[in-house]
């Protein structure tokens, strides 16, 4: 077998040492590795095979991890992880004990900060690029970032403190015309435009000759702007000049697929006084026929066959919570003409593309824009329609200012559905949604369902549209329990749950997903004599209180949820325990105060004492 170049590179600086084709080819080996990884543990496939030679010019020429290399999102990282050490273990991508499958300060000095959500490496790279300049150092700072991460409101706040600060960094704008759906808004058209007009250059310069030699008048033209370079670009092309009127320099776009184009540009800014955004357009997938033809569907995939590029599912015994809640949606808005959809350039992740196509006047994805999107939704509310917000869990963490004060504070029907809620498995800490119960419970006005499975999500939904006021619904990921759907949709008595098993020792309060596995933990208790009540609490806020005070005289109250303990569910129990006197000893299960990492569910959930035999455990060592 012939050796490859990534096998005998020992750091980044040894790309240093080769020629543009030699480059050429490391780039084809780290897409061939990455395509060999992904197929069996799934991964950020388009958008990493993307960006593969704009890593590998970067690394060529700066000094990591001296020099800062700060990635937006990082599941675009594969080939900077492949080549800063951890090729040996890249096929541990995204599995329990292995590497993450987005940057991770833990795993490499090389990796700068854990990034995981959209729009914050602009912020990141300027702070550290201040911190150099307080200390009077030299090395480089690079922030590395999507075109759809740039229209988050957050890259828009560091964009216009960038060019006030004029510190000297380079940013990378990594065009490639795709967010995990299409890009929208008028930022994404303004990158068309400037695709388009790569010999701007040319006519600028040209056009400022012409209008010199005409006397006075010419000679007024050429100097409108503060310069004659920055008046020929407005006179010429004014929708160029977002980035330079912010005080940020900016070149023309380049092919990012060009290692010796990216490397002479790398090297012509890498001196540059003051902040340079390169413009690099990037096609995402290149390199593996499959995900270019279809990079929506290889943005995030789980394993997949290489030939065929058909992604391996085991078969499914029941529809995802995803889909249950897309159908649900479709049923009540042909019933309501009122209802519109709105997403954060998640149409498809969740499941909003069907409502999108039969009800196009009807939905809006705003982009990766969640602060934008919920305080939209506060607007359609005070207009007289009923917003359904569909959000990741994880996500909607970048929105709660704008729950509490554009929703909450004027007790607005808005619902917001957050997909993702508790583990996510592969994905690991970045997205775990395990906060949504603590940053929803705290809110007045707001209601909070968890659903135990996809029959219970459809009455929630159901429910939330029909009360008045704003309600969070919760639900995890992946597949439902398999229940039977309800053909007509119940309106939920608020603050009551339900006893799914009777049991006079212990109670079981259990929160959504978690309703199964305390079931499971109440057969294995009554296996040793202990009788368990199981009660599928079904409202986070407010709690059944009734539910509640009938556990006055058991030997133990034990709370169940997939959030994080502090400040969640379980604690909202014990205080409603304290206000109506009941004196019973309390275990209060779920996620512990640590980031979780990434796994298999089955895993994650075992070590964390969250599946059956874990709740039962912690009861029988309670008692």
């Amino acid at each position: 077998m012939t050796q490859r170049i990534i096998d005998i590179l020992s750091s980044p600086q040894d790309l240093q040492h080769l020629s543009n084709d030699e480059l050429e080819i490391v780039a084809c080996e780290i897409r061939e590795e990455i395509v060999s990884v992904t197929a069996k543990t799934g991964g950020h496939v388009a958008s990493s095979l993307g960006a593969v030679e704009i890593i590998v010019a970067l690394h060529s020429l700066f000094n990591s991890p001296t020099d800062r290399i700060v990635f937006d999102v990082g599941h675009q990282a594969y080939a900077h992880k492949i080549l800063t050490g951890r090729l040996q273990e890249f096929d541990t991508l995204r599995t329990y004990g292995g590497i993450s499958g987005f940057t991770k300060p833990e795993e490499s000095p090389h990796d700068v900060h854990p990034s995981g959500h959209a729009s914050d490496s602009l912020s990141v790279a300027l702070g550290l690029a201040k911190a150099r300049d307080l200390r009077g150092s030299d090395e480089n700072i690079v922030a590395v970032i999507g075109d759809a991460a740039l229209a988050g409101g957050m890259a828009f706040e560091a964009l216009n403190h960038i060019g006030h600060e004029q510190s000297r960094m380079i940013i990378v704008l990594n065009d490639n015309e795709m967010s995990i759906s299409r890009n929208v808004g008028a930022l994404m058209r303004h990158f068309g435009y400037m695709r388009a007009s790569d010999q701007y250059r040319q006519t600028r310069d040209s056009l400022q000759e012409m209008l010199t030699r005409r006397g006075r008048v010419g000679k007024q033209l050429v100097s409108l702007g503060r310069n004659v370079r920055g008046s020929m670009k407005q006179l010429v092309i004014p929708r160029t000049m977002i980035f330079e009127q912010l005080g940020i320099m900016c070149t023309a776009p380049i092919d990012g697929h060009n290692i010796a184009a990216l490397r002479e540009i790398f090297e012509k800014v890498m001196h540059t006084d003051g902040p340079i955004l390169v413009h690099v357009v990037t096609r995402k997938g290149t390199g593996y026929e499959h995900a270019e033809r279809s990079p929506e569907v290889f943005h995030g995939v789980g394993p997949y066959d290489i030939a065929t590029g058909a992604v391996i599912k085991q078969a499914a015994k029941a529809p995802t919570y995803t889909k249950v809640f897309s159908d649900a949606l479709m049923a009540e808005a042909a019933a309501d003409q009122d209802i519109v959809a709105i997403t954060a350039a998640m149409k498809d992740g969740t499941g909003l593309a069907g409502f999108a196509e039969a009800h196009p006047d009807r939905f809006v994805d705003v982009g990766i824009a969640e602060g934008h999107a919920v305080g939209m939704a506060a607007g359609l509310a005070l207009g007289g329609k009923k917003p359904v917000v569909a959000i990741y869990s994880t996500f909607m963490q970048r929105a709660v200012d704008q729950l509490i004060i554009d929703n909450a504070l004027s007790d607005l029907p808005v619902v917001f559905c957050l997909d993702r809620a508790g583990l996510v498995g592969d994905d690991g800490p970045t997205h775990h949604g395990v906060f949504d119960l603590v940053y929803a419970r705290m809110i007045p006005n707001m209601r909070v369902i968890a659903p135990s499975n996809e029959a219970e999500l459809v009455h929630a939904l159901h429910t939330a549209l029909v009360k008045p006021g704003p309600f969070v619904v919760r639900y995890p990921r992946g597949e439902a329990t398999g229940v039977a759907l309800p053909e007509v949709p119940e309106v939920l008595k608020t603050g009551k749950g339900k006893v799914v098993r009777k049991g006079k020792d212990v109670a079981l309060l259990a929160f959504g997903r978690m309703v199964a596995p305390a079931r499971e933990a109440a057969e294995l208790l009554g296996e040793q004599g202990i009788g368990a009540r199981v009660v599928d609490m079904r409202w986070v806020k407010p709690l059944d209180r009734e539910a509640i005070r009938a556990t006055a005289g058991m030997k133990l109250v034990a709370t169940v949820e997939e959030g994080v303990v502090n400040g969640g569910a379980g604690q909202g129990v014990l205080e409603e325990m304290a206000r109506l006197g009941i004196q019973v000893p309390t275990v209060v299960l779920g996620i512990p105060d640590r980031f979780v990492s990434q796994g298999s569910m089955e895993v994650l959930l075992a070590e964390l004492g969250l599946d059956g035999k874990g709740i039962a455990e912690a009861v029988k060592k309670r008692l």
